[in-house]
């Protein structure tokens, strides 16, 4: 296999540019630079570069007109530019059936693989979710761009870390550690193993209980009357004990206060408790990324108090019923509940070729 394209960088511009200023020869540039000839010609074609000797009196520009800043400030904007997807268009079949599931929170990339299982034999029917995202943020700016973008996981055009606090909640009696599981819980073949967590409301005044199952990402809510140790007790064993005995076998949590009763609901429940190391959320990640879904339907800075146990079980079950690309863009409940779910049933509403 060959080497792997990548664009040019901010200072191989810097290093063409110095070396045009040294009438290096542009095979050698590309030499030094470990890049194709032809690579640095198109670099410089498309950023001005001229070497003749103007018609007016004085001498051909240095470095052919070259400027490595200039160049760069333009790569950024041609790779931030998006263009109108021609495959999608408002009014197509197609565009109605990525519309109508955008609308359902659906992530382009689930989207991507929703088209694909529906329609396996119609490519016309299906597309990517890089087509799907330049679509969507090549449209003219108002209110159906602004739906839309509202629709995506993170409501905006770039992406960004999300900044990780400090931990001073102290520590908990007779933990578990999570480096005490066993490896069958790591390797995420059998299922009936959890990570848990909670999502704060507005002023960290209200919590919703978040449980999902490592094996299939199934979700679970739990309605909490407070963060107090002895609600998320009661929570966490009030949905837990809705499940069968064999599809909770362990849960792993952070070190979080709320926690401090992780006996009471083992002995409750029947679950063992493991607990993370502090500050290390990637140890958790399944629930970590599953918390950035549910603010979709529980956005920070709202108040969390006001969804009863029913409705979040409503909510629940619409991530449940989301393809997952780690799971080949099966649907959580597929695996977690076959004999419940209907993948064609339930997506029966998108648009198919006769």
């Amino acid at each position: 296999m060959g080497k792997q394209y990548s664009h040019l960088s901010c200072e191989e511009r810097t290093l063409i540019q110095l070396s045009l200023e040294r009438e290096c020869s542009l095979s050698d540039i590309g030499s030094n630079l470990d890049r194709p000839t032809s690579t640095i010609i198109r670099e410089l074609k498309r950023n001005g570069w001229n070497t003749k000797r103007p018609r007016q009196r004085g001498r051909p520009p240095v470095a052919g007109g070259y400027r490595a800043v200039v160049a760069q400030q333009q790569a950024n904007e041609r790779s931030t530019k998006a263009r109108k997807a021609k495959r999608l268009f408002e009014g197509g079949e197609l565009w109605d059936s990525v519309e109508s599931l955008l609308r359902d929170f659906h992530s382009p990339e689930q989207i991507s693989g929703i088209l694909k299982r529906m329609n396996p034999d119609d490519s016309a029917l299906q597309v990517s979710h890089e087509t799907i995202y330049t679509a969507i943020y090549a449209m003219p700016r108002g209110g159906l761009r602004k739906d839309l973008i509202a629709c995506l996981r993170q409501s905006r055009k770039s992406r960004r870390p999300r900044a990780r606090g400090n931990d001073r909640r102290g520590k908990i009696s007779d933990m578990v550690s999570i480096h005490e599981r066993p490896a069958e819980i790591e390797e995420r073949l059998v299922p009936g193993h959890w990570e848990g967590d909670l999502i704060k409301g507005a002023r960290n005044a209200s919590s919703v209980g978040t449980l999902v199952e490592r094996n299939s990402l199934f979700v679970t809510l739990v309605k909490m009357d407070s963060a107090s140790a002895e609600d998320a007790q009661k929570g966490f064993a009030h949905v837990l004990n809705r499940i069968d005995v064999q599809k909770r076998l362990s849960m792993t949590y952070d070190q979080g206060k709320e926690m401090a009763w992780h006996e009471k609901l083992a002995e409750d429940t029947g679950i063992n408790v493991y607990f993370a190391d502090p500050h290390s959320p990637w140890q958790r990640g399944i629930n970590e990324n599953t918390n950035g879904l549910l603010r979709q339907y529980l956005p920070k800075g709202t108040d969390l108090s006001v969804f009863t146990q029913d409705e979040l079980d409503q909510i629940a079950w619409k991530l449940n019923t989301r393809p997952r690309k780690s799971l080949d863009f099966k649907c959580p409940v597929e695996i977690f509940m076959p004999e419940s779910f209907d993948f064609k049933k339930h997506f029966s509403h998108v648009a198919l070729r006769s």
